[in-house]
């Protein structure tokens, strides 16, 4: 540490800096990937330059890359910096140039000399300097040379060295490190970075032939001569951006936001927990290309470039800082998306129509917290029904009374018998699809929405003739002392299809009782009191009897009541399967001793005894 002298008298001291250790924080903890220091280059020419105009408006602008021999170099025609300059913004750590004058150009600069210049370390072992200031072209150039061990020289040039004012840093890359520095690389690096950049900037290798690394106006600000033509360059930007062909493009002009750009639309779904991977520039200056809180979460179908001035970046000045103003540019941007949606959905169906068909899911998510855009999209969103897969303007059409599944195998199990009876039923249990059809009473006056539960089913079944469930009342008896224990029901109805020989109905609030039943049969006594207060009069399952099947008549027939009571769990365990509901423990016991019973019964060789008996009673 250095002592340096205090008002008080005491001495101060100042700390001193590792700086191997300083560049190993940088590559390892700050910095992603060393590719950030051709960004650093860059970024400093560019402010260099931008300081060097706000003094003189009509001075010259070059900014000249190379890669050669392993080394880097970058020259420009900017502020310079004076000898003074030099110890003081180079040498350290956090001192700008822009923090000093040239105040009402400050919010043009893009980032700090002094800690951009100490990231190269991260490449190179040996960093020169050559500056001469424009605030003072009388003075003679100025050189600063330093090593990655934390020394460095500072001396004064011939006027030949640096004739006009101006910057040229040259870099020797640290072992390991040449591929970084290969001419390839740094040209591929540079025009990632800077195509945007307000000033030119050009890249030459090892053959000398300058090439321009900016491509400026961006694409999305050019002029085309249709909007055909406009789409194509479009296309062909995010294919080379982004690797793939948009399904369509949404222009992103937000001048109160301090935002222009373009969003891409994904040819194919995305799941909406894939991060989303987006490039900001800001100022020109390539920012992040992995951008992922740029956006609401559920605008998860597109992918967006866009240049800001006025986003904030992380100290690493690889990603956006989460402030309100990002939350309002974000906020901004979802707006212009939706419009975009809503300019579709009134001008051109058929490309709404070809978008919904790849991303009604992002849609709904939106649509959700939106109900004036619920209304909107509803002719276009798809749903799976008991009719099909259609509208919900199509459904409730022909089904002013609509109900809806939570899960898709209750929805599965349902549906064919729904459809058969009449019963308008909606498949909920996709992602957003019952939140949504809950939203119908909203927009859709005369329309009512309730969760299907056993009652509405069985109340749609037809009744069987009361004298033949008269005749069967014996039968029903015994099911019914068989499935009690199991706090399920027993209904006999005749139904569509025939196939299907029974349907086991419940509804939210029967699992929640059968789920409080099971948890009571295993508690202690203290939580066996507490989930007994718990008990409510819900409505129970019910296993609905199919009397248009032959097997159920077959049964219903049996004289044995306990082989009809074996046959009946064997039917409420079928029922539970194709339902895919969770088997309790004792749903699991009941499976296996029905068919046990059942095989003993089959396979007996002195005849058909009654299930369940003892094997010493049937010899």
């Amino acid at each position: 540490m250095h002592e340096t002298s205090a008002p008080s008298g005491l001495a101060a001291n100042t700390f001193q800096v590792d700086l191997r250790g300083l560049v190993d924080l940088l590559s390892h903890h700050l910095y992603s990937s060393p590719r950030v220091y051709v960004r650093e280059l860059l970024q400093n020419a560019v402010d260099a330059m931008t300081a060097r105009r706000a003094l003189e408006p009509d001075a010259p602008v070059r900014i000249r890359l190379t890669a050669t021999g392993g080394a880097v170099t970058i020259e420009d025609t900017g502020i310079g910096l004076t000898d003074d300059e030099v110890h003081t913004l180079l040498a350290t750590i956090g001192r700008s140039s822009k923090r000093d004058g040239l105040e009402s150009a400050r919010q043009e600069f893009l980032g700090q000399f002094g800690i951009g210049l100490l990231a190269c370390f991260v490449v190179a072992r040996q960093i020169r300097v050559v500056s001469r200031s424009a605030r003072t072209p009388g003075r003679p150039p100025v050189e600063w040379l330093a090593t990655d061990d934390g020394s460095y020289t500072v001396r004064t040039l011939p006027d030949e060295a640096r004739p006009e004012p101006g910057t040229t840093v040259h870099l020797e890359p640290r072992p390991g490190a040449e591929e970084w520095t290969a001419p390839q690389r740094v040209e591929e690096l540079a025009r990632d970075f800077g195509s945007l950049l307000a000033h030119e900037v050009t890249f030459a290798g090892p053959d000398g032939a300058a090439r321009p690394v900016t491509d400026r106006p961006a694409v999305w600000e050019r002029a085309h001569p249709t909007p055909a033509a406009r789409r194509v360059a479009l296309a062909g930007h995010c294919a080379r951006v982004f690797g793939f062909t948009p399904l369509d493009s949404i222009d992103l002009d937000l001048p109160v936001a301090g935002v222009r750009g373009v969003a891409y639309v994904l040819p194919s779904a995305t799941s909406p927990a894939h991060r989303a991977a987006h490039r900001v520039h800001l100022k020109g200056m390539l920012l992040t290309d992995r951008a992922d809180n740029l956006l609401p979460d559920w605008a998860f179908f597109v992918r967006v470039v866009l240049d800001t001035d006025t986003l904030r970046p992380t100290a690493s000045r690889e990603n956006l800082y989460d402030d309100e103003t990002l939350a309002a540019v974000r906020e901004a941007l979802g707006a212009r998306i939706r419009e975009w949606l809503t300019e579709l959905a009134a001008g051109d169906p058929e490309r709404l129509a070809a978008f919904l068909t790849v991303h009604h899911l992002g849609v709904k998510s939106l649509a959700r917290h939106d109900p004036a855009l619920l209304e909107l999209m509803l002719p276009w969103l798809p749903f799976e029904t008991s009719d099909g897969r259609m509208t919900l303007d199509e459904f409730v059409a022909a089904h002013p009374e609509v109900h809806f599944t939570r899960t898709v195998e209750e929805f599965r199990q349902v549906s064919p018998i729904a459809a058969a009876h009449g019963l308008g039923i909606v498949n909920g249990g996709y992602t957003y699809d019952a939140d949504l059809v809950a939203m119908l009473p909203l927009i859709r006056g005369g329309v009512s929405v309730s969760e299907l539960d056993a009652g509405a089913v069985t109340a749609q079944l037809d009744s069987v003739p009361p004298h033949q469930e008269l005749a069967l009342a014996s039968f029903l008896a015994t099911a019914r002392g068989k499935l009690d224990p199991l706090g399920c029901d027993v209904a006999l109805r005749c139904y569509q299809p025939i196939t299907v020989p029974a349907l086991f109905l419940d509804d939210r609030q029967a699992r929640h009782e059968r789920d409080r039943a099971s948890a009571e049969a295993e508690a202690d006594a203290l939580w066996t009191d507490i989930l007994g207060a718990l008990r409510g009069a819900a409505p129970r399952a019910r296993l609905v009897l199919n009397h248009n099947n032959p097997l159920v008549r077959r049964i219903a027939s049996i004289p044995d009541p306990e082989l009809a009571g074996t046959a009946v769990e064997s039917l409420y365990g079928q029922a539970l399967l194709m339902a895919q509901r969770p088997l309790r423990p004792a749903d699991t016991a009941l499976l296996n001793r029905a068919f046990l019973g059942l095989l003993e019964w089959a396979t007996h060789s002195t005849g058909r005894p009654a299930a369940g008996a003892a094997p010493e009673d049937q010899q």
